[in-house]
């Protein structure tokens, strides 16, 4: 596995000038002396040029960039949460349909076809455009179940025509996450590394307000029909809320001295590269998606099988095939509470020390294999293993390591091309977790530990 790592962007855009230069050009990989020299010649030819052009990034902003960024994480993942956990109620409706692996297909199949509908067209369309769209689609699917609800539905059970609408909505909820998501992501990765970092922190943060909501909700309101009706609404008009500030927060920060500092950056890179090589065509697209992927194809395999395992195991293994006495049906909300709390802690963690070495990063997530024997151990191994706490601690290492690890090969990928590639490298990540998404959802469906 040949690995090379470029400095951090924090490093890089910390003196301005000549530094601003290896942005523009990617660090040989596993290059030769000659390439090393050749990259170093052109480096130093445009070092004085940069330090004219490239004056130290503004630290104005820097802080709210850093918060919006985290606030936008935890806003693409929201909608799909309210869908997934209001389904006992869409189960209620619709007794006959089997709702969460409908909606699980119907969501994963259409993003994954438009992150690559993304990929194609993301040098051809803007990043802005395409998240502000994508948005704009995910408020308009999280107000059709409340208003469906309140003005035909009204709770009336097996409307299967509405169900037919409520799918429709989640068909749509997955082409507005494959904007968003590829589009934030892209542009977190043109960012110095702790904006990826909040942004991957916000996707687990996201799941720790929802894991919040459903124990809230589960106190609050009876678990009866009219109380998981009251419940699915509340997470609706929680997940509308999110994402009108989402839309407001993105356009701001877009403004702030420290993100158009480093857009301007990659214009730059842009222009010089185009003037260089000429206008791009299909095959050069083509070639550029190959160099990347070929850059990035062990960490981008690495974060497939981060979900594979992770997917395999939680929630399915967590809500269905464990069980407790003494906490009953609070056990498995409690076990994806913890799981996710430790998700977010994993993600945050990467700000206090980030695991700059990929071959580590790529081993340990092949080393979260054997959470499968663990696992297996909690229901047919001693009997000391089967009980709460061996299971709560696994749980909460899976989502410890699925955090960490999700962030350190987030933060990477992007770093190992040229800014002006960063956003495709960021794109080329998102497909590659939603592979592992994927992959995941099928093991957990026709494989059971």
């Amino acid at each position: 596995m040949g690995f090379s790592m470029s400095p951090g962007r924090d490093e890089e855009v910390a003196g301005g000038g000549a530094a601003a230069v290896s942005l523009l050009t990617p660090n040989p990989q596993d290059g030769t002396t000659a390439a090393a020299a050749t990259a170093t010649a052109r480096i130093t030819a445009r070092a004085a040029v940069a330090a004219a052009l490239y004056p130290p990034p503004p630290k104005e902003g820097a802080f709210i960039a850093y918060v919006i960024y985290f606030v936008l994480g935890a806003g693409y993942l929201l909608p799909w949460n309210a869908f997934i956990t209001a389904v006992d109620y869409f189960a209620y409706l619709y007794p006959a349909a089997p709702v969460d692996r409908v909606f699980s297909v119907a969501y994963m199949v259409t993003n994954f076809i438009f992150l690559l509908v993304v990929l194609g067209v993301s040098s051809k369309s803007s990043a802005p455009a395409r998240i502000n769209a994508g948005l704009g689609i995910f408020v308009v699917t999280l107000l059709v179940v409340p208003v469906m609800d309140a003005a035909w539905v009204k709770g009336e059970r097996e409307i299967y025509a509405a169900y037919v609408v409520t799918v429709g909505t989640v068909v749509l909820a997955g082409v507005a996450d494959a904007m968003v998501q590829s589009g934030v992501i892209g542009e977190a990765g043109e960012l110095p590394e702790r904006y990826m970092q909040a942004t991957i922190a916000g996707t687990a943060a996201s799941g720790v307000l929802v894991s919040a909501m459903r124990i809230i909700t589960k106190s609050m309101f009876p678990q009866d029909a009219d109380g998981l009706r009251k419940s699915a609404n509340l997470y609706f008009i929680v997940g509308i809320v999110v994402m009108i500030i989402c839309l407001i927060c993105y356009n701001f920060v877009e403004r702030l001295p420290v993100v158009q500092y480093h857009k301007n950056l990659k214009i730059q890179a842009l222009k010089e590269e185009n003037s260089e090589q000429g206008l791009e065509s299909v095959s050069a697209w083509s070639s550029l998606i190959r160099n990347i992927v070929r850059r990035i194809k062990w960490l981008g395999f690495a974060n497939s099988l981060i979900y594979i395992v992770t997917l395999s195991i939680f929630p399915g293994y967590i809500t269905e095939d464990v069980h407790s006495k003494a906490l009953k049906d609070w056990y498995p909300i409690m076990l994806i509470a913890g799981y996710n709390v430790f998700d977010l802690v994993g993600k945050c963690l990467t700000a206090v020390y980030l695991l700059e070495n990929a071959k580590i990063a790529v081993v340990s997530c092949v080393l979260r294999l054997l959470f499968y024997p663990l696992f297996v151990g909690c229901l047919h191994g001693p009997m000391f293993f089967r009980s709460e706490i061996p299971v709560t601690v696994l749980t909460c290492l899976l989502g410890l390591t699925n955090g960490y690890l999700t962030s350190v090969l987030m933060i990477l990928a992007p770093k190992l091309v040229a800014i002006q590639h960063a956003e495709t490298a960021g794109i080329l990540m998102v497909i590659f977790l939603a592979v592992g998404l994927a992959g995941g959802s099928l093991v957990s469906w026709f494989w059971v530990i």
